[in-house]
């Protein structure tokens, strides 16, 4: 009697602890199936089906009609009924019902009984006959059901999803377990990538290369770099702000007149909603061509993703109507600012009248800065975010563009644009410099500029000035920032939503 009573306590104890732990209960039940002989993490399995094709093959299936069609299928346990009689299972696909009925023999007593077992969340496989049932779902009738994986977690409600923002972004996986938003986004930012390469490759006769992530000298974009130790060399690298030097030294090199690189870029920057510090973009360099025939890539392009993720041409973004279809507008950044502020900066020639100009308008200047400085601080924060609808802002000043070859038309300016949709910028593209002797002259604006505090001015890169002396065939250059392109194509709000990964602040 004292034994039984002991039993009962000890029982009860372990009631009361998984009594309100989802966890604990799911424990409870890998640990029965190990007891039953049952192996709760197997090694493979076969499924021969995917729901969604299964949707597709028997969507003529008449409401109550059953077949002899034996299929196999694998997937998550998102929801259970009636102790395990109907399953929703959730591939990779989308969902498919599955039934296992007591009064059937289509499955075995210890089966059934074992379904009691199951949880939310568990990985598992099904065999069985296709059927629909009179209420009109697309079910399996099952004759097998194997525990693939067992899910320890709970998962987010079911109606509510996983809709803590911070969670979301950490757990990235349960978010895609729980949010299919969440899913179809990412997925079409791995299609839209596909394009890019597709199209760069198909339209535009580009080779894709690989370039080195850890650079001895931080060049090829105005950033702040991140820095890191080799510990062989015993030397500094920057982590890559862009590609942008190495491909130009292949188009040197003859290795094909249109190379393109997509990956990874680091910028010791700022966390926002359009700005991740480690962060996708494409860069192509064709030569022979100019920063016109940039202009014509960027529309063409844009314009075939937006028929690939829409069907057209003209999309919604948040509450603007965006058309890619239509001609870009083309205009010169001195005439936005000019439109905007009537500050005509073409007809100052000094950078003391340029500043006056600036604080004018309530700016304030910083002291390194000079004409070409200011008349791009004015258009960033006085024109950008009214830019809408798909346009190019053209003709930099030489100041903010060490890389780009002078305008032919005004030598304070360069060949250089920017593509904006929804006031954000997506694409910067140059006619490249390729004298040798301006681009070391450029360089040393660079060196000055950063001691005179500019601290995201690029350094010399002798090796580069040295390529150009081998020459550089007449080249246009380009790269398009593929985090916001697919923020735009998909109406999200956030690049977290558009990175499988963002970079977050560390948890305490």
């Amino acid at each position: 009697m004292a034994e039984a009573a002991q039993n009962k306590t000890d029982n009860n104890t372990v009631n009361n602890e998984i009594v309100g732990n989802p966890k604990a209960a799911k424990e409870a039940n890998r640990d029965a199936l190990i007891k039953a002989g049952i192996d709760p993490y197997l090694h493979e399995y076969r499924p021969t089906h995917l729901a969604a094709d299964l949707q597709t093959k028997y969507e003529d299936l008449a409401d109550g009609s059953e077949t002899e069609d034996e299929v196999c299928v694998a997937g998550r346990i998102m929801a259970l009924r009636n102790n395990g009689m109907f399953i929703d299972l959730q591939d990779n696909s989308g969902k498919i019902q599955i039934f296992s009925h007591k009064g059937n023999a289509n499955l075995d007593p210890e089966t059934l009984e074992r379904l009691k077992l199951f949880d939310l969340g568990d990985i598992i496989g099904v065999k069985g006959t296709m059927r629909r049932t009179p209420r009109g779902e697309l079910s399996i009738r099952s004759f097998d059901i194997t525990m693939l994986t067992k899910s320890l977690q709970p998962l987010p409600d079911k109606h509510k999803g996983l809709n803590d923002v911070e969670m979301r972004y950490r757990q990235r996986y349960v978010d895609l377990i729980a949010n299919p938003e969440a899913r179809d986004v990412l997925r079409m930012r791995s299609k839209i990538v596909s394009e890019i390469r597709r199209y760069l490759s198909e339209t535009w006769g580009g080779m894709e290369v690989e370039t080195p992530l850890l650079n001895p000298i931080m060049g090829g974009a105005s950033a702040k770099p991140f820095i890191t130790h080799h510990n062989a060399l015993d030397t500094d690298f920057f982590l890559r702000v862009a590609p942008e030097l190495y491909l130009k030294r292949l188009i040197v090199g003859g290795l094909n007149d249109c190379v393109f690189e997509i990956g990874r870029n680091f910028r010791n920057e700022g966390l926002s909603t359009r700005h991740n510090p480690e962060f996708t973009a494409v860069e192509l360099y064709k030569a022979y061509t100019d920063y016109t025939d940039m202009m014509d890539m960027t529309e063409g392009l844009m314009k075939h993703l937006g028929h690939v993720v829409h069907g057209k041409g003209v999309f919604n973004f948040g509450e603007h109507e965006i058309n890619v279809d239509q001609p870009w507008v083309r205009k010169p950044m001195a005439q936005f600012v000019l439109e905007e502020t009537g500050l005509d900066f073409m007809a100052i020639d000094n950078d003391a009248d340029a500043k006056a100009a600036a604080e004018s308008v309530g700016l304030k200047i910083e002291p390194h800065m000079k004409w070409g400085h200011i008349l791009a601080f004015v258009f960033e924060e006085r024109v950008e975010h009214k830019l809408i609808q798909p346009t190019h802002v053209t003709d930099f000043p030489v100041e903010v563009s060490p890389l780009a070859k002078q305008h032919r038309n005004d030598p304070r300016l360069v060949e250089r644009f920017e593509s904006y949709i929804n006031g954000w910028e997506l694409a910067n593209a140059f006619t490249e410099l390729n004298d040798p002797t301006i681009q070391y002259e450029r360089f040393l604006d660079q060196v000055k500029a950063a001691e005179a505090g500019d601290e995201e001015a690029q350094m010399l890169d002798e090796d580069f000035v040295t390529a150009l002396e081998y020459g550089l065939p007449p080249t246009g250059g380009w790269g398009l920032g593929i985090d916001r392109t697919v923020m735009i194509l998909t109406n999200s709000t956030t690049i977290r939503d558009v990175l499988l990964f963002p970079t977050l602040k560390p948890k305490s």
